[in-house]
């Protein structure tokens, strides 16, 4: 088998992804969707999920159109022949391909986000349905609704690329295979901007009403979580969905989508050297991501089936299971794809004399070590088994204050092995590709920024199965949701009890998983913004344009490259603020609401009145709309006057400390966030006692402390903590799109 015959399993995989999401599909829908209460609860939930989606996909497509006439019209003027990336499409040509492929990026952002949620509301009933028959099928049905979603995401990001690669390259008169990727930076860019205000606008949705609904309930009137008494308990159920199901799937898409072509971008590079030396296929080095994503997405298949168990077992064990499978499957396609991608007819590295593919296997292999341990480092600092969640547990004894120090010490903490291991693997990948030996003809060393894309690559093999359990969390929050509001046997909350606990770990892993991923891709976009920065200037110095010079290094000390980084740094915590702020401003509205029909139906807590549930899901999707404008605009803008009034150097210093800054900042806000929330759930399992051995759970004064600790870490964690990672990635992807605007 030769490079030319592997690239054929791109849209086989692609299309066998979707076929078998449809099957998983399938197999959910026709599960029981258990009693007529349970089935009415969830049809009040899916009406408010698809009101809110269809809102805000609708404001969405119209900033999304605004912007590609925008890029459009800027790429059109400044893409001059001695600028741009294809001289030959300089002007009008190349301004239209890239609109265009900022509409089809767009395009498929907003479909993955849909999906996602339009799957998850389906599949929260037959979870709650299966809990009161059995652990196991819960688990499976979850599960299996959450793998529609990662493998349509996957798949979408894989055909979106690939497609419009293909076009550009196939259609698009003179376009070479080395010349397409930098046509198609729009869609990465695309997919960035929706990701920023879809995971914008539902996580400011579903953490205002989670933390109205639970500040007002749990604390104030002392009912369980999701009691129906609760008039913001059906919007709460329904932020589950639109932030942490549809906000998700866009936030993972475009991650896939805009590492694969940062990768390829950088596969240029070493295309060149490949074709000098007459190695065989030189165009296997750009195909390589996507051939490596393929087999990710066919090892997730064969995963899914092992998800099982018995009904004594922890359910996080069963996910593992599937996890690992993929993760070891992933290595033998690897393997096969470094080995026949990578043919240097008999060429060996520096290092020990071995051939070039094994040291980007190695580097791959890297990749997905930094995988498997973000997984069980965010477990170690999310679930309720390990140190950090009993500590909090511990703390919310004394109070809400001591709850909530420990709790921000606990996410200042997880800074430190974030930091470390990310720059071991950044280090390692890095080493090995050097040793690779890929020397260009002007004497640079290619290979080592071309092992960090593989590392890159090779972690994000496991995304589809990562993000079925990132869906698992919000099915089986709403799972247990229906079966409270339902009234359902003790035994079915009590299983969906057990299942919401290790949905939380699922949701916290996967943001840690995000940001690891969003480190690594964003040196690799950094790496890909260089190569263009002095792909153009290279056309200037042809050109004989005065000033013109290459970009060898990123000096700290120019007072420009200094502003901009600060200015990064601010960015990071500015936008934060303003995600955070959102949530409150919104949080406050619900309280009030619902405290005026506590107040003014005082039938409610008998039962013999019915909450308004309908008004505070207004209430949460007008102020959410609104609230998610100002941090996005921000966002998009920044970069933007920074690399007008300061220069394309400026803009690298910025994209460097901003990724530093976001990566760190993100994952203090993620963990942290999981960890409060856990330690919540810690304690109403009555796993914290006093000295004397008393259990101190739902009611007591530690829980209502730990409810407190749980609201301060809700925006932390399901709002700007995940907005961050799109941050960091959308400042790569649009500086890359309108890196010509930023000569001068």
């Amino acid at each position: 088998m030769d490079a030319s015959t592997l690239q054929l399993i791109i849209l086989p995989a692609g299309l066998i992804a979707v076929l078998f999401a449809l099957y998983l599909a399938r197999d959910v829908l026709a599960r029981d969707t258990g009693t007529p209460e349970m089935q009415a609860v969830a049809g009040t939930i899916f009406e408010g999920a698809v009101a809110f989606i269809r809102r805000q996909y609708t404001t969405i497509a119209i900033l999304a159109v605004v912007g590609a006439v925008v890029i459009g019209i800027v790429i059109t003027v400044v893409e001059t022949p001695e600028v741009a990336d294809v001289p030959k499409l300089a002007g009008s040509p190349i301004g239209i391909m890239t609109a265009v492929a900022f509409i089809v990026g767009a395009i498929c952002s907003m479909a993955s986000g849909i999906i996602g949620m339009y799957i998850s509301v389906k599949a929260n009933v037959r979870t709650a349905s299966a809990a009161r028959r059995s652990l196991v099928e819960a688990v499976q049905v979850a599960m299996r609704g959450g793998a529609v979603s990662g493998f349509l995401v996957v798949a979408l990001s894989l055909l979106g690329v690939w497609g419009i690669f293909t076009a550009y390259s196939t259609f698009i008169g003179d376009v070479t295979v080395a010349e397409a990727p930098f046509l198609i930076v729009g869609f990465g860019f695309g997919a960035s901007f929706v990701a920023l205000f879809a995971q914008l606008g539902g996580g400011i949705y579903t953490k205002a009403a989670d933390v109205g609904s639970d500040l007002v309930g749990k604390v104030e009137k002392g009912i369980p979580e999701d009691d129906p008494r609760n008039a913001g308990v059906v919007a709460d159920l329904v932020g589950d969905n639109v932030g942490d199901c549809a906000g998700r799937g866009a936030d993972l898409f475009e991650s896939t989508a805009a590492e694969n072509i940062g990768a390829m971008i950088l596969g240029v590079g070493v295309y060149a050297i490949a074709a000098s030396a007459g190695w065989p296929n030189p165009e296997a080095w750009i195909f390589f991501p996507l051939v490596v994503r393929a087999f990710g997405l066919l090892a997730t298949i064969v995963a899914i089936f092992f998800v099982r168990g018995k009904e004594t077992e922890d359910p996080m064990n069963m996910l593992n299971r599937g996890y690992w499978v993929t993760t070891l499957l992933s290595v033998v396609g690897l393997a096969i794809t470094t080995a026949v991608m990578m043919d240097t007819n008999g060429t060996v590295g520096e290092a020990f004399g071995l051939p070039t593919w094994v040291y980007f296997f190695a580097a791959g292999i890297v990749g997905l070590a930094t995988s498997v341990a973000f997984v069980y480092i965010t477990q170690f600092y999310t679930a309720g088994s390990y140190r950090p969640v009993r500590e909090i547990a511990e703390a919310s004894k004394t109070g809400p204050a001591t709850n909530i120090i420990s709790g921000t010490a606990v996410g200042f903490e997880t800074t430190a092995v974030t930091a470390i291991t990310i720059g071991i693997a950044l280090f390692v990948s890095h080493w090995l590709g050097d040793q690779a030996g890929l020397v260009s003809v002007d004497g640079r060393n290619v290979g080592g920024i071309f092992g960090t894309a593989v590392a890159t690559m090779g972690m994000l093999m496991t995304t589809a199965y990562i993000l079925a359990m990132d869906t698992f969390g919000p099915i089986t929050d709403n799972a247990g949701g229906i079966a409270e509001f339902s009234r359902a046997e003790a035994g079915a909350r009590e299983i969906t009890d057990r299942l919401d606990a290790v949905g939380n770990t699922t949701k916290a892993l996967t943001k840690g998983y995000a940001i690891a991923s969003a480190s690594l891709a964003a040196f690799l976009l950094f790496s890909a913004y260089i190569d263009k920065i002095n792909l153009i200037q290279t056309r200037r110095i042809e050109a004989g344009i005065p000033g013109a010079e290459l970009l060898e290094a990123v000096n700290l000390a120019n007072v420009n490259v200094f502003i901009a980084a600060l200015l990064a740094a601010m960015l990071v915590y500015f936008f934060s603020s303003l995600a955070i702020r959102a949530v409150g401003k919104t949080a406050q509205s619900i309280i009030v609401e619902v405290r005026r029909q506590f107040r003014e139906m005082p039938g409610i807590m008998d039962y013999t009145q019915r909450p308004d549930y309908a008004r505070v899901v207004d209430i949460t999707t007008k102020a959410a709309l609104r609230e998610m404008v100002a941090p996005g605009l921000v966002a998009v803008g920044t970069p933007i006057v920074v690399g007008i009034l300061l220069g394309y150097e400026a803009v690298a210093g910025m994209l460097m400390v901003g990724t530093i800054a976001g990566v760190l900042l993100a994952t203090v806000l993620n963990n942290g966030g999981g960890a409060w929330d856990n330690a919540k759930k810690y304690i109403e399992s009555g796993q914290l006692k006093d000295d004397q051995g008393t259990v101190l759970g739902k009611g007591s004064e530690a829980h209502a402390a730990a409810v407190v600790g749980d609201t301060v870490g809700d925006p932390f964690k399901d709002t700007a903590g995940p907005s961050l990672h799109v941050l960091v990635k959308l400042l790569a992807t649009i500086t890359l799109v309108l890196a010509p605007l930023f000569i001068r």
